[in-house]
Parts: structure tokens; sequence; C-alpha cells
């Protein structure tokens, strides 16, 4: 087993559960790591037998393009997509972070921790 993984990208877009938050929109940062057997890959120095994490960013681009209320709704759509882009993935884990979250207080950021296997999406959709 093995892990590609894409850390600190940065998007502006406007997701939260309040309307003002959709309107103004606000910088989020995502982490994700994608685990899958990488020895084909490393034998053959084959792109198309690993996970290419350039096609990785553009999953990510475009499920961060569309509003949503939950940062665990991004996370899920993240998750579901990149498991079907790449048959190989055995498990995805994505940390995405709200910067400076209307809490009320001080708080740089507010993350949301997600991982899941390729059963346990499939059993979800059951």
């Amino acid at each position: 087993m093995g892990k590609v993984a894409l850390e600190g990208m940065e998007f502006f877009a406007y997701h939260g559960y309040y309307d003002e938050e959709q309107k103004m929109g606000n910088k989020y940062s995502v982490d994700v790591a994608v685990e899958t057997d990488l020895t084909a890959a490393a034998q053959h120095d084959a792109l198309a037998e690993t996970i290419n994490y350039e096609v990785l960013y553009k999953i990510i681009a475009q499920v961060m393009s569309r509003p949503s209320r939950l940062l665990e709704t991004l996370n899920m759509q993240i998750i579901q997509e990149v498991f079907k882009r790449f048959p190989v993935a055995d498990r995805v884990e994505v940390n995405l972070s709200k910067f400076n979250p209307p809490i009320g207080g001080v708080c740089r950021e507010a993350k949301v921790t997600m991982s899941k296997t390729r059963d346990e999406i499939v059993k979800l959709k059951v």
C-alpha cells in the first residue's frame, strides 16, 4: 500500500450554513490523501497505474466550486468523486478547513476531517 496526497490547496469559495457566508465567500484549505497499491505504478513507471495528482486537484477544485452548506457535505462529495475517477483507490481522507469561521470569537480555522474506504462508500449507496 501507499499514499498519494495533495496538501495545502487553497480555494476561495461560497460555502456556509448562513446565507451571508454563501454571498460573501471565504477562503478554504483542503488536504487529501488517497491510499492505493503503488506497486504496479512503481514497477512500470506508469502514470495510468497510480493516482494522477493533477486529476485529483481538478476533482477537488470542481467540488469546491459548487456551493454547499456544510464542510461535511464537501468532504463526502470529494471522496465519492475520487472513488469514481480512480478505481484503484482503496481509502480517501479529506481535511477541509474554513478560515475565520463565523463563531463569534477568534478562531483561525474550523476543520472537518473525513476518511472512507471504497467498501464504506458502496454500503452508503445501498
